[in-house]
């Protein structure tokens, strides 16, 4: 296959990189070893001699130089060895919690002709790929240590173990099982590049070195920026054979997976944009105002499919969504897909948004979708109003919230500027941000959300309303049991206009009062 033969030929181009390096350190040990044999066999400067002055002199030179080239040959190589390339967090999946999966990622393999991954890891992200195995252990679902591939990197036999197989866990639950096995063919097909050792050895180097940069455990300051020099400098060598490299091994096995299920790869890849969409969203609109509260929904992966099918409802995105459901869904093929979910759903948390506020020694608090409402869209409009009651300074009467009347009142006398810019001050001092998710947003939409959010509470404590979860928007109010979009489009004009009267028209017509305070 030519793309096969492409990737070898740029492996062993890494390779003679390599090699020239090691030729490169080992040429003055060679010279000065030359050098000092001919000096003990009288052939170069023998002593007495006419140019035997000469000869001390230059031997002297180059065996310093090859003492200092062999003691930066031994730091290089010693940082290189020490060297852990980062690893994407993800939780390790033992076959006893997934043996079906574990058994059709076998028979894929299989079918490919490729050897089987070493094991499989979920990560909570909508993509998947092969990671080399390490010895460095995450908390599995069951809460045992499990290891991602062999201790030592090797199998059993003493041989180099294949890679693990890391799924985006999106996939499982939104994907029927047939989906995933056509999804994941291209990427199983890649374990035959990590058996060929021309390409395995390759891809170690080049980890070696992308690893090594910055680490300052060996030596010190200066000989640790002289390792870096070198190492950018062997990196920009290998760059482009390296880039040509992993396009070489992908086409290979995108080449070899065309026999193993393509019909229903295409349609499969249909559905990776969808979930992909589904799950931004659920994570920015549903999991994020849980995660600044110190609470993480136990159960995401579960959420993206409500928040999927709520979307084939609305949408024509989603059509056939319907015709998928009588095949069985991928996540079947997990023993507990509960405890892998709760377990993905924590290590989202962790990464994407980091330590909660407020909860040293304590960490995060799991959140049942049921409680959402209550102790989270409640709670954060509570949080919001304060944040008003904090920004509208001395004009804010005394009492446990501001009133409604008095925000909109200061929107109609042109104060939502100010207002705006304190607010946002405000919420850059005191607020939390999740910085793989944040989304920019200005002043006028922070108030314009802090205003709704009052007005929802508003709503509540009068009785008239109830807090809810839309799958897709995040905390949504109910009145009657049903949303109302127009509110959005009433509060942005008060805010951005100063035309308050909207506003106040619609809330008297849902019967709330705008005079009175609320509790925070």
């Amino acid at each position: 296959m030519a793309a096969v033969d492409a990737a070898r030929a740029r492996a062993q181009a890494v390779l003679r990189v390599r090699g020239l390096a090691l030729g490169a350190a080992a040429l003055p040990v060679a010279v000065a070893v030359v050098l000092l044999a001919g000096r003990f066999t009288g052939r170069i400067g023998a002593p007495g001699s006419a140019d035997a002055g000469v000869w001390d002199a230059v031997r002297w030179v180059v065996c310093a130089v090859a003492a200092l080239v062999l003691l930066a040959a031994g730091l290089a190589a010693g940082a290189y060895a020490r060297a852990v390339p980062p690893r994407t967090p993800a939780v390790p999946l033992a076959e006893e919690a997934a043996p079906e999966l574990y058994r059709q990622i076998r028979d894929l393999a299989e079918r490919l002709g490729v050897p089987a991954p070493s094991a499989i890891a979920l990560t909570p992200d909508c993509d998947s790929w092969l990671e080399e195995p390490s010895g460095r252990r995450r908390k599995a679902p069951d809460g045992a240590s499990a290891p991602v591939g062999d201790e030592l990197g090797a199998g059993r036999d003493g041989r180099a173990a294949a890679p693990v197989l890391v799924i985006g866990s999106p996939f499982l639950w939104w994907m029927r099982a047939g989906e995933l096995r056509a999804l994941l063919a291209p990427v199983v097909a890649g374990t035959a590049a990590s058996a060929d050792p021309e390409i395995a050895a390759a891809r170690r180097f080049l980890r070696a070195l992308d690893a090594s940069l910055g680490d300052r455990r060996g030596p010190g300051a200066l000989p640790g920026a002289l390792l870096d020099r070198l190492t950018r400098l062997l990196l920009a060598a290998c760059r482009d054979h390296a880039a040509e490299l992993e396009r070489a091994v992908a086409a290979a096995a995108s080449e070899q997976a065309k026999s193993v299920d393509y019909g229903l790869r295409i349609a499969a890849q249909e559905q990776v944009g969808l979930a992909y969409a589904g799950w931004d969203r659920l994570l920015t609109r549903v999991a994020l105002p849980a995660w600044r509260l110190g609470r993480h929904p136990a159960h995401l992966n579960a959420g993206v499919v409500s928040a999927l099918t709520e979307l084939s409802r609305r949408d024509r995105l989603a059509d056939g969504y319907g015709s998928r459901l009588g095949d069985r869904p991928a996540c079947d093929l997990l023993e507990e897909p509960g405890e892998v979910d709760a377990a993905v759903s924590l290590l989202a948390a962790e990464v994407l948004f980091g330590e909660p506020v407020g909860t040293v020694g304590t960490g995060w608090r799991e959140l049942a979708w049921a409680d959402y409402p209550a102790e989270v869209v409640e709670a954060g409009w509570r949080g919001q109003a304060g944040a008003l009651r904090e920004v509208l300074g001395e004009r804010a009467p005394e009492e446990p919230g501001p009133a409604l009347h008095l925000v909109l009142t200061r929107l109609a006398e042109g104060g939502g500027e100010p207002l705006a810019a304190a607010l946002a001050a405000h919420v850059a001092r005191t607020g939390q941000v999740a910085p793989p998710l944040q989304v920019v947003r200005t002043g006028r939409d922070l108030l314009a959300d802090h205003v709704t959010a009052l007005v929802c509470l508003t709503a509540v404590e009068a009785g008239a309303g109830r807090p809810g979860l839309d799958w897709l928007d995040g905390p949504v109010l109910l009145l009657a049991g049903a949303r109302r979009p127009e509110l959005a489009a009433l509060v942005a004009e008060a805010v951005e206009q100063g035309e308050d009267a909207p506003l106040r028209a619609w809330l008297e017509s849902t019967g709330l009062r705008t005079a009175g305070s609320v509790r925070l």
